[in-house]
């Protein structure tokens, strides 16, 4: 685990985590927690401020498959000398309670295992202050241009290699994706017709101030601005609300 140091004061930190468990194969057979991971990082500055990732050996260990179908999978070897979830139980809740929580899907799995995996050992579940679900946030803003929504995918989209399912690996290959995406939209927000292939480089106009005067000229370099008090720089583009 690596620490450094809190957020700023009053500002909510957000935990982005995943799980990785069994996959059931026959009806009635239920998902075992068995690798949890979490980042701890600050909204204002996206800093990573402390990880926590732990396997951990399920009460069923015939569930775990022997051989797994992933790259770098898990399976029953791995877990075998984990702990029990209960001996995590506390530093888990610790990461988890009073944070935002985010991650990809979690609305829909993680959190209905963490709240499994707690009322397994008889104690309550960590609770959030708010929640990021990236599956449907991307879903809403980003939409299907990088294909299905799949972390998988949309790391190969965005070139951020392929997800090993692992839980600290994936948890921060979320948090690059999301980075990813929000710079995506600011840029479509912020130059719809540069990014349509519609601006060619019109003139700008700049004016600066010379012994007391105002002057105007057209400047079609792409030198760096004065810094002079009365420069102002004009750059048109059409602005989507």
């Amino acid at each position: 685990m690596d620490t450094f140091g809190p957020c700023q004061e009053g500002v909510s930190e957000i935990v982005f985590f995943d799980l990785e468990t069994t996959v059931p194969n026959k009806a009635g057979q239920r998902f075992w927690v068995l690798e949890f991971g979490a980042i701890v990082v600050c909204p204002r500055k996206l800093v990573e401020l402390e990880s926590f990732s732990t396997l951990i050996r399920p009460k069923d260990l015939s569930a775990v498959a022997l051989k797994s179908g992933r790259s770098d999978g898990i399976t029953r070897e791995t877990v075998a000398n984990a702990p029990a979830f209960e001996e995590v139980a506390e530093k888990i809740f610790g990461i988890l309670n009073g944070r935002i929580w985010a991650g990809h899907n979690i609305q829909r799995f993680d959190c209905v295992r963490i709240k499994e995996a707690f009322a397994d050992i008889g104690k309550p579940a960590p609770v959030p202050v708010g929640m990021i679900d990236s599956l449907g946030v991307l879903n809403e803003k980003f939409g299907r241009r990088a294909g299905n929504l799949k972390m998988a995918t949309l790391a190969a989209y965005f070139g951020l290699g392929q997800q090993k399912h692992r839980s600290l690996d994936d948890v921060r290959m979320n948090l690059e994706v999301l980075k990813h995406c929000a710079t995506v939209l600011f840029l479509e927000s912020t130059l719809p017709t540069l990014l349509n292939g519609k601006w060619n480089n019109p003139p700008i106009t700049t004016r600066s101030r010379c012994n007391g005067r105002l002057l105007c000229r057209e400047e079609t370099s792409r030198k760096s601005p004065p810094t002079t008090i009365g420069y102002q720089r004009t750059i048109p583009y059409a602005k989507e609300v």
